[in-house]
């Protein structure tokens, strides 16, 4: 996706080439992938014991933070400003005109899809407390007399997480594939058949649908277990209360959060397809695709549908047989082990992620922000914010810039290797504890060496 500033400028995702870094490539490169092996050998040598336990780590939060978040009025005041902001910007979808000035564009493109990381890395599940589709499907069981937690029926253990893998790559073949994605018409639509299909699948399955299906939900929620702010089984008497269902608000470390990612079907699809997308995204940009379609005689648009989806089954195939290339125990069965480990792959996601969209991100949310004042495009300032300019600091400041992207990608792959080496420790047999995690070790260089080039390329 690309948007436009005031000059016509385009701009772009990536961090603009090699000349932005105070060090070669090459170099960024190879340090990145000796970070990693440092990084494995000290954990071999260093941690021969599970640390991370979700039930157990952490320690309770300051009590007039708890007393707010298990209030029944900071809840319900979320959902009230998060379903407010909805109607907002339904409205300028519906009644505003179709340009890019439209804030509904950034809205979707850029505040939903990355501002969602951000707000989930500092508050935890970010998207589930406000999501609107929850809210219409609280009201719609409050007015039936039913209750927005039980549907028709059970939802399916088997489906897990690939409804929410389905919606992802929906998303973001819209945004990186479709050619009318900057139209009014394809966005609204697209919205459209989102709400339509979260509200069925809320009515059929209640809002443990939500849970499994919404892709922003099961997105946020993946990025949210990197926060400082988990949940465990309320202590009663000492020991552990995991009957009742109560749990407590508790401050840990983002490790221990992550060790708590719920493990189910299609997980490993859900975090191959949040990589692979951001990985096509640069090299769509880069030289060699650009000079390999501009040979070609076959459509772009097919070759592009082609690509993208190799970018997210390769990934999602490497890694799946990185971890299941492995000894198992007697009761461990090696098809499980990709679910199993795929946590250890949310730091990467978010790692690269920031690298790509941030001066992105910024620049263009500034200027969401300014859109937003004037939903129709009539010359009005509703919130104030009309009349604001877009910093251009960090765009200044491509040393700086590029290289918090390189630290970005470094930083997620070292947290990656430590969350799969708990993991392991805790996994696998001894004799397979280090052994075992050598083909994911591989894997995770690559995928370093490989996001590193594609920052340059794109």
């Amino acid at each position: 996706m690309r948007f436009s500033d005031d000059e016509g400028v385009t701009l772009a995702h990536g961090i603009g080439g090699a000349k932005d870094l105070p060090i070669s490539p090459e170099l960024a490169i190879a340090g990145a992938v000796a970070a990693l092996a440092v990084s494995f050998t000290v954990l071999a040598l260093a941690w021969r014991t599970p640390r991370y336990d979700a039930a157990t780590s952490g320690r309770p939060a300051p009590a007039w933070l708890t007393r707010v978040v298990d209030s029944t009025w900071f809840p319900a005041l979320l959902r009230v400003l998060g379903f407010a902001f909805f109607l907002y910007v339904a409205a300028a979808a519906v009644f505003g005109e179709d340009t890019l000035i439209n804030p509904i564009f950034g809205v979707f493109y850029v505040w939903w899809w990355i501002g969602i990381v951000p707000l989930s890395l500092l508050f935890g599940p970010f998207w589930k407390a406000i999501s609107p589709v929850r809210t219409l499907n609280l009201l719609f069981a409050k007015a039936t007399g039913g209750d927005p937690e039980r549907g028709l029926y059970e939802y399916p253990a088997r489906l897990g997480y690939w409804p929410a893998a389905v919606g992802l790559f929906a998303f973001v073949w819209m945004e990186l594939v479709y050619p009318y994605s900057t139209e009014l018409g394809p966005v609204r639509l697209w919205c459209a058949v989102y709400v339509a299909a979260m509200l069925v699948g809320g009515a059929l399955f209640g809002n443990r649908f939500y849970q499994y299906a919404d892709p922003f939900e099961v997105y946020s929620t993946l990025v949210g277990h990197l926060s400082a702010f988990g949940r465990r089984p309320v202590r009663r008497g000492g020991k552990l209360a995991k009957d009742d269902g109560a749990t407590e608000l508790v401050i840990r470390s983002p490790l221990a959060n992550l060790d708590a990612v719920p493990v189910h079907p299609g997980l490993v699809a859900v975090v191959s397809v949040l990589l692979g997308s951001t990985a096509f995204d640069s090299y769509k940009d880069s030289s060699p695709w650009i000079q390999f379609l501009q040979s070609t005689t076959i459509s772009t648009y097919l070759l592009n549908n082609l690509a993208i989806l190799a970018f997210c089954v390769i990934l999602g195939l490497g890694f799946a047989g990185a971890t299941a290339a492995t000894g198992v125990s007697s009761d461990q069965r090696r098809d499980e082990l990709p679910n199993l480990f795929a946590h250890s792959m949310v730091p990467i996601v978010v790692g690269y992620i920031v690298a790509h969209y941030l001066n992105y991100f910024i620049q263009i949310g500034q200027e969401t922000l300014i859109n937003l004042s004037d939903p129709f495009s009539t010359g009005q300032n509703l919130l104030g914010t009309a009349n604001l300019t877009v910093s251009y600091w960090f765009a200044d400041h491509q040393t700086l810039l590029a290289s918090l992207k390189v630290i970005a990608v470094v930083l997620g792959h070292v947290v990656a290797v430590v969350a799969a080496h708990d993991r392991a420790i805790r996994l696998l047999p001894r004799r397979h504890q280090l052994t075992g995690q050598l083909p994911l070790l591989f894997a995770m260089v690559g995928i370093t060496a490989g996001g590193l080039y594609l920052l340059f390329a794109g």
